[in-house]
């Protein structure tokens, strides 16, 4: 208990505080600040740089706005950065509400509003150009917020945010706002390091409760048994309600579901019991209307809607799903708001697109995206036009629209809370695979429900399907683990922009205090703590293998070399046989017809193209899908084995083209294993176990075993009775020792990683002449690679240096550079893109060939490898800066209609800088190709 005196001096703290500025702020805020948020607010007060996580709604952004209310109070600016633009629009408008439109500025990559003000929301990357390019604008400027600092861990944009903390004046107060993770003390301790006096303040409280909950056919049923949160029992274990248990079970016997693949990815357990489920039997409660009794969308929100649980947001991890989820309810006849509303819905909407020609609209959708907004409902993903995403984020958060379908990216974006967070599956795609939901992602997820002020509880729902378990499910609900990684790593321009500014050393010494140097030399005390622990072993395991025979060591070294022998000689057959299979696709011709035998390319197929990869062509089977072929899926050498007539004008991507040449195929051989022995392809075997005719290689490595293997019998621990038993102790020993090495490379690796690296990077920026050969100036190439900021910065700069885009007109450079911006989003397509105009393909071959010379470079500099070009939009962008219209664009590719708008504003971006940096004969081309671009719907908004 505190003694008379120390409540009396906290009563004068407490006095004094509400005579400040806390206690200003704190009057004119319509709630108490909760106890986190005092904290942060005062130890900002303090002079004092603050960490604050918290859960998504907790509050924290409280924070950045007393440093804004700061700053205005004390003379100083404030700039109030976001990691991305539509979060920076959000963000502006709300200080505009609270401090006026003369005092607040918006900066985004293509907005400029008031940019000189004393308050200014932007992106964290246009602070990081700030800085580098020495920007007045910097002057006067005390608070730095840094909302959703946890983003430093993305891994194409993360570095950004390190290089404004590291780089940041001494005299500016940083306030780090972060979604909670699992080593914030980490991260503080890192932000003490680099900007001194810094307080981390960690609440993990839910200031509306989060209720989890499953919904198993149309009925939903609570998660656990315990409080709101998904809180675990005095044992540590999680309390599953019984009643969804009971539930589930009986929906699995009912179709004949059982649970026996403990292993598989969460969400695909299980397996159909017998050859068919039990159909007779009913299944209990109230099932939906779907397979296996889940319920449908427009089910599942009517039963919301019921219970009281909208506004919700139904995540959906596919673009098509949710728009699929907007024709579903629109055809089961759903209105979640009244007729008067949904009218004043429909001229609000129709108002807002007034710009966008109605001929765009037609080919965006606009007809169920209006109607599905006057009933109330909306769905909202990246491939949607912005303006339409921008619409339903305002109405949602408005509380007009009820219920909306999204991918998980709107759990990264703007702040859009709900009352309840719907999760459809607990597996999604991550770009590379179909993979569960970590808890992680679930917990961010699910942090939308909730809103504060406005709800006394927010739920979280999963809804049942056939193998999900709802022990799992308690199991994402409540771990609480996200640790913050750093994704930092020096790029060709942050080398030149910081050599530039602080010379070489300095440079040196800056990147040395990043976070990823920081969590590197905390890894590397455990490190070396293990391999201290693996010598100890390894001691141990020498004396158990001593033989009183002979040096045992040395026969087990003889034994190891004969096996290493035999697997160099496997892998020289590999290789050759590699190098047959290559050799047999090189002479393979457009028309030719092949068979492949095995493996997940079986089937009979004809070329219709070479992929423009090494190594690879491209076939369309007899079913009419097309596929790529490369030597990595192939078993033996390929040969034609008839030829079949492809029409001149076929492209891949054409349906009708591909089912007809499919046709053609199946008619003209219809028995492949008779063409393939007319062809003499079934005798072409290659030679025995790869031996090429006249290679002395496998001679050489046969005499080499027999010689070792004559050794190993005339050694003196050979006869050894105990030989095997020893022999088991010095396998232990060597592959403890292997682990042991390459615990003490990583050990070497790790220590001072991002000094080396960006020494490799000025080496080379120094053979390429963008360094003096001392690498501490930046010559004149240089100084236009510091203008250049897009993650193929070397690349652009090349481009320029070399004229390689000196003969394009506007249209040509447009598509030039989407080339530099683009990146698919997967490697299903594998055709060869189609290219513009007359003098846009020899560009683009000039450009494949500086991307090769780059990543040749990058290579024996030991630098990872640039990302390579790619067309695959290089068209639609070019007759898009040619004036064509968004349908005629649109229907020759496979790009969403948001997808596309977001690459233009990334081409206009790139263009900007391309116009900064080139000469000016393409300075010139560069900015009418920007006015080109940005024009109609790409220019409708601000909102990428």
């Amino acid at each position: 208990m505190s003694t008379p005196a120390e409540r009396y001096a906290a009563a004068r703290r407490r006095a004094r505080a509400e005579q400040g500025p806390v206690g200003r702020f704190a009057a004119g805020l319509d709630f108490p600040l909760d106890d986190f948020q005092r904290r942060a607010v005062e130890a900002v007060a303090e002079d004092r740089g603050v960490l604050v996580a918290a859960p998504t709604g907790a509050g924290k952004t409280v924070v950045g706005e007393f440093a804004v209310a700061l700053a205005l109070e004390t003379g100083r600016k404030a700039f109030y950065t976001t990691p991305i633009k539509a979060l920076s629009n959000q963000k502006y408008h709300d200080l505009v509400a609270r401090h006026g439109a003369d005092k607040v500025g918006l900066l985004t990559g293509d907005s400029s509003v008031n940019g000189e003000a004393p308050v200014v929301v932007m992106t964290t990357e246009v602070l990081r150009n700030m800085m580098y390019s020495g920007s007045t604008t910097l002057d006067g400027l005390g608070f730095v917020v840094m909302d959703e600092v946890h983003y430093l861990a993305d891994r194409f944009r993360g570095a950004v945010w390190e290089e404004v903390i590291i780089h940041l004046p001494a005299s500016v107060q940083v306030v780090s706002l972060s979604a909670t993770v699992s080593n914030a003390e980490e991260f503080g301790e890192w932000l003490r390091t680099v900007r001194g006096n810094t307080d981390v303040i960690v609440s993990e409280h839910r200031p509306v409760p989060l209720w989890q909950h499953m919904m198993v056919g149309r009925d939903l049923f609570d998660l656990f048994r315990t409080a709101p949160g998904g809180r675990a029992d005095q044992e540590g274990t999680t309390r599953v309600n019984p009643e969804l248990l009971e539930r589930v079970g009986a929906f699995e016997r009912a179709s004949g579901w059982r649970r026996d693949d403990s292993g598989g990815p969460r969400g695909r357990r299980g397996r159909p019991r017998g050859r068919t489920p039990d159909r007779g039997r009913a299944l209990p409660g109230r099932p939906g209307s779907l397979p296996g009794g889940t319920a449908s969308r427009a089910e599942v929100i009517d039963r919301l809607d019921r219970e009281a649980l909208l506004p919700a947001i139904t995540f959906i991890f596919s673009r098509a799903g949710c728009d699929a989820a907007v024709g579903q309810l629109l055809a089961w006849g759903t209105r979640l708001v009244e007729d008067e509303e949904g009218r004043r819905l429909r001229a609000l909407v129709r108002e807002r697109v007034a710009d966008v020609a109605d001929a765009d609209l037609a080919v965006l959708g606009y007809r169920d995206f209006v109607e599905g907004i006057s009933r109330g409902f909306a769905a909202h993903h990246a491939g949607m036009l912005p303006l339409f995403r921008e619409i339903v984020e305002e109405l949602f958060t408005a509380g007009r629209i009820r219920a909306v379908f999204a991918t998980e990216t709107l759990a990264l974006g703007i702040n859009m809370p709900a009352r309840t967070v719907v999760l459809e599956k607990l597996v999604k795609f991550n770009g590379e695979e179909h993979a569960p939901v970590t808890p992680a992602e679930y917990t961010q997820l699910t942090g939308r429900a909730g809103r504060r002020g406005i709800d006394v509880e927010g739920h979280a729902v999963v809804l049942y399907r056939r193998g999900i378990d709802p022990h799992e499910v308690a199991g994402l609900a409540s771990t609480r683990t996200y640790p913050l990684r750093s994704s930092f790593r020096p790029t060709y321009n942050m080398a030149v922009n910081l050599v530039a500014q602080f010379g070489r050393a300095r440079a040196q010494e800056l990147l040395q205090a990043s976070f990823a140097q920081f969590q590197a030399d905390r890894a590397v005390v455990g490190l070396a703590a293990e391999v201290r622990r693996n010598e100890e072993a390894l001691a141990g395991y020498a004396e158990a293998m001593a033989c009183e025979r002979g040096d045992f060591r040395e026969y087990a070294a003889l034994r190891r070399r004969i096996a290493d022998t035999e697997r160099q000689a496997a892998r020289r057959r590999a290789v050759s046989r590699r190098s047959e299979i290559s050799h047999s696709l090189e002479q393979l011709r457009r028309g030719d017809v092949v068979h492949v035998g095995r493996g997940r390319r079986r089937g009979t197929a004809v070329v219709v193209a070479e992929t423009g990869r090494t190594e690879e062509v491209q076939v369309v089977g007899t079913d009419g899908r097309v596929r790529r072929l490369a030597p990595g899926e192939l078993g033996e050498p390929l040969t034609a084995i008839a030829r079949v007539q492809v029409p001149k004008q076929f492209h891949p991507r054409q349906t009708r083209a591909r089912k007809d040449l499919a046709a053609r195929l199946r008619t003209q051989v219809p028995d492949p294993a008779l063409a393939l022995e007319r062809a003499g392809a079934t005798s072409d075997e290659p030679a025995r176990d790869g031996e090429a005719a006249g290679s002395a290689a496998p001679a050489r490595e046969r005499a080499e075993v027999e010689s070792l293997q004559r050794r190993v019998r005339e050694h003196p621990c050979h006869d050894c009775p105990d030989r095997e038993e020893h022999a088991r102790w010095a396998e232990r020993w060597w592959q403890l020792r292997r682990r042991t090495d390459d615990l003490q490379r990583r050990v070497s690796s790790r220590t001072n990683t991002v000094a080396r690296t960006f020494e490799r990077i000025c080496r080379l920026l120094a053979e390429r002449g963008y360094l003096s050969p001392e690498e501490d100036e930046v010559t004149e190439d240089g100084q236009r690679l510091r203008r250049i900021y897009t993650e193929k910065d070397l690349i652009v700069a090349e481009c320029l240096r070399r004229g390689t885009w000196q003969r394009l007109d506007a249209p040509g450079l447009a598509a030039a550079v989407s080339a530099l911006v683009h990146e698919p989003r997967g490697r299903e397509d594998t055709t060869r893109p189609r290219l513009p105009g007359a003098d846009f393909p020899e560009a683009w071959q000039e450009m494949l060939a500086v991307w090769e010379e780059l990543r040749q470079l990058e290579s024996e500099h030991g630098l990872p490898e640039s990302g390579e070009p790619d067309a695959g939009i290089a068209w639609m962008v070019h007759q898009w800066a040619a004036g064509r219209g968004l349908d005629e664009v649109l229907v020759e590719g496979e790009l969403a209609a948001g997808d596309f708008v977001r690459r233009c504003k990334q081409v206009v971006d790139l263009l900007g800088q391309v116009a900064a940096a080139g000469d000016r004969q393409v300075s010139r081309t560069a900015r009418r190709a920007a006015d080109g671009v940005l024009r109609g719907v790409v220019a409708a908004d601000r909102l990428d």
